[in-house]
Formats: structure tokens, C-alpha cells, sequence
């Protein structure tokens, strides 16, 4: 990894803009970074990732440890081969679908014990293999093995799930051997501020690469999300990358970015697209609906993606009727489009320090979803997860 992995370049206010150096390339911030969760993000070649506008994107230790298996991977030359992809690439750890796919979870100081959600057989995950298999994967970012408590979980048991966090965290950096790749640590908490200062201020002192925020946006009231992130960001460095694991939606990231959040990934843009949902200037948009049935102008007239460029909305309005895989195609790459157009206007904002200007307009614009409705949408994603190969 390069001396200087992070640099910051700009701010305005709590914003800030930068560049994050990598071994595949340099990567402007803030940045939200596709899912591809399986070496794939969902109906999209690593082409058209490209050519809308990303140089980095995610993929998942856990999933690719049991599906093909690391094996494979090494002997295909590592996983920028394995997958066609020549960008940057950031693995998480596993940790958090351990916990929350895998049947029959058992956690101890030692590591965790799980069965896989695809075939039932057990396995056993420490830190020191975490770290092992992500430098097999060969990602550019990887992240440690963490203890994820689930909101509602009594105080004790989220005090004990921080301090093995930080545990493992330890063990973690002193596992790695590969000095190209840059170890994030994950600050934990729930929604302690207690908790959140104790874990940055301990991982801190032991000088990671980057420091995540994890463990929000898992069905806490998204005000104490928001608290959550304030509580945090002061207690990092400003000096090292700042990443809010698992959070995406548009507002989420413009609000993220407004307390010093730089990384962002989210499955959000891509799942919902391939449920019909579309995002535009003025919200997120049921493609099924009837009023896009005979609507003879594109979804979004102020896109630019290639979706927008060719189709109408009545004709992506038949295609998911229709049961038409091209539908899931068209819906991802207009999602995928607005992201990445959206945080190349918030990086112009902060640069020309006009983002509380750009902030305040883009609130009284975008109409988020309820949030009820995008709980109960993530609830039932879980539970598809649970039960499908």
C-alpha cells in the first residue's frame, strides 16, 4: 500500500473531498461502491460498472469463502482476475453476514463457528483467517473480522460484542502480512455514545489504515443513526478515510457526507432497482405503477444514463410486467447512473464550497421513503437470503 493512502484535498464545513490511493488506481471521495457481494454486481458486466462512473467496488469474504471457495479464486490469479475487474476492490470480512445469514451462529474470544446458509456444513472464522482469506482474495481495502450486535440487544451484551471487536481487531493487524493491502478497523457501539467513543478512541490508538462506522442502518430509528455518525467521526483521525458500512440511499449519503463521511456501500441502489424501484430528482419511483404505464418520456428526464437516453418509462413499465430480464438490467444501470451522479455533484460542491447550498436544495427536492416501509423492505430481503441457495 502506498505511503499516503488517503489525501485530503477539500472540505466545506463537515464535508469532506479527497483521494484514496490504491494499486488499482486512484479513487476520488466521498465514493459509494457498488455491491458485488459474489464477485458480480447483479446484471451488470465490470465494463458497465466502469463507464458509469466507478472505480471501486465491494465484495464479501464470507460469500466467496464458501462460494466457489478461495481455492478457486488463488488459482485464477486472485480476485481482480477472478471477476474481470481491473478498479479497485474493497472486501468485507464476513462479519456481519456471519451473524446475520448463517444458521446457528456461536461466538467466542477464540472466533466464531456458523454453518452456511447454502449447504448447512460448519465452519470456524478468526480474525487471523478473516485477514488470511481476504489477502488470498488480493482486494485493495480489506476490513477485520467484527462482532456486529443486533439493535435491541441488551447493553451488556453490546459491551461485550465492542470489547471482542476490538480484540479481534488487534489480532487482526497483527495478522497481516501483505503490505499492499490497507486494514480498515470497524468502530462498534450500537447506539451507545459511550460505546462509539470508547471503540474509536481505542482502535485509533492502534493506527489502522481507515476507520469504519458499522453496525447502523440495521433498524434503528434513522435519527440515531445520524447521532451515531456525529458521535463518532469526532473521535477519527482526519487524516485516514472515513467508512459508513452498509448505508446508500440518496439522502443517507448527502446527510453522511454532511458529518465527514468519505466511503459509502450499499446493495440498496441495485436491490430495489430489480424490485422496480427507481431513483429520480424528486425520490424513489415505482416503476409498476400506472401512471408510467403509457408515459412516453424517460423515468428521469434530468438523467444522463443510458437507460434514460433510449427507453421511456412506459417501455421499462412493460418490461417489469412483462416478467423481462432486461427490466432488472435497464432499472440497475439508471440506479447505479444516479449514484454516481450524485456524488460527483456533492464532490463539486465541496470543492467549490458550495455543499450546504447543494445539501439544502437536494432536501427540499428528494422525498425519501418512508421509513417504515424501508425497514420492513430490508426485513424481507434478509429473510429471502435466509432461505435461497
Amino acid at each position: 500500500m502506498p505511503e499516503k493512502h488517503f489525501n485530503l484535498i477539500s472540505t466545506c464545513e463537515s464535508a469532506r473531498a479527497g483521494e484514496l490511493t490504491t494499486p488499482h488506481g486512484v479513487v476520488p471521495t466521498p465514493v459509494f461502491l457498488p455491491v458485488g457481494s459474489q464477485a458480480t454486481v447483479k446484471t451488470l458486466t465490470p465494463e458497465e460498472i466502469k463507464d458509469l462512473g466507478f472505480g471501486m467496488v465491494l465484495a464479501n469474504n464470507y460469500h466467496l469463502y464458501l462460494r466457489p471457495g478461495l481455492d478457486v479464486i488463488e488459482k485464477m490469479g486472485g480476485l481482480h482476475k477472478f471477476m474481470g475487474w481491473n478498479g479497485a476492490l474493497l472486501t468485507d470480512s464476513g462479519g456481519y453476514q456471519i451473524f446475520s445469514l448463517a444458521p446457528l451462529c456461536r461466538i467466542s474470544d477464540d472466533g466464531v463457528t456458523f454453518r452456511s446458509h447454502i449447504d448447512g456444513s460448519e465452519h470456524f472464522m478468526t480474525p487471523e483467517l478473516a485477514v488470511q482469506y481476504q489477502e488470498v482474495l488480493g482486494a485493495d481495502v480489506i476490513m477485520v473480522l467484527d462482532e456486529c450486535p443486533a439493535y435491541g440487544d441488551s447493553p451488556e451484551k453490546v459491551r461485550r460484542a465492542t470489547a471482542r471487536t476490538h480484540q479481534w481487531a488487534k489480532r487482526c493487524q497483527q495478522a497481516q502480512k501483505r503490505p499492499d493491502q490497507a486494514l480498515y478497523a470497524i468502530v462498534q457501539g450500537g447506539i451507545s455514545p459511550e460505546l462509539r467513543h470508547q471503540s474509536a478512541e481505542y482502535l485509533t490508538a492502534l493506527d489502522f489504515t481507515g476507520y469504519a462506522i458499522g453496525g447502523l442502518s440495521i433498524g434503528e430509528p434513522k435519527e440515531a443513526t445520524l447521532a451515531m455518525i456525529e458521535e463518532t467521526v469526532v473521535f477519527l483521525p482526519e487524516s485516514k478515510p472515513r467508512y459508513l458500512m452498509g448505508v446508500g440511499s440518496p439522502e443517507d449519503i448527502v446527510e453522511g457526507v454532511a458529518r465527514g463521511i468519505d466511503v459509502f456501500d450499499c446493495a440498496l441502489p441495485t436491490r430495489v432497482a430489480r424490485n422496480g424501484a427507481l431513483f429520480t430528482s424528486h425520490g424513489r419511483r415505482n416503476i409498476r405503477n400506472a401512471a408510467f404505464s403509457k408515459m412516453d418520456k424517460p423515468v428521469d428526464p434530468d438523467c444522463d444514463c443510458y437507460t434514460c437516453r433510449n427507453f421511456s418509462a412506459a417501455y421499462l413499465s412493460h418490461l417489469f410486467r412483462s416478467g423481462e430480464l432486461l427490466g432488472l438490467r435497464l432499472a440497475t444501470i439508471h440506479n447505479l447512473r444516479f449514484m454516481s451522479n450524485l456524488i460527483q455533484k456533492i464532490r463539486s460542491a465541496i470543492v467549490d464550497g458550495t455543499f450546504s447550498t447543494f445539501r439544502k436544495d437536494f432536501s427540499a427536492g428528494y422525498q425519501p421513503a418512508d421509513e417504515q416501509t424501508r425497514y420492513d423492505q430490508k426485513q424481507k430481503w434478509l429473510r429471502a437470503r435466509m432461505t435461497r441457495d
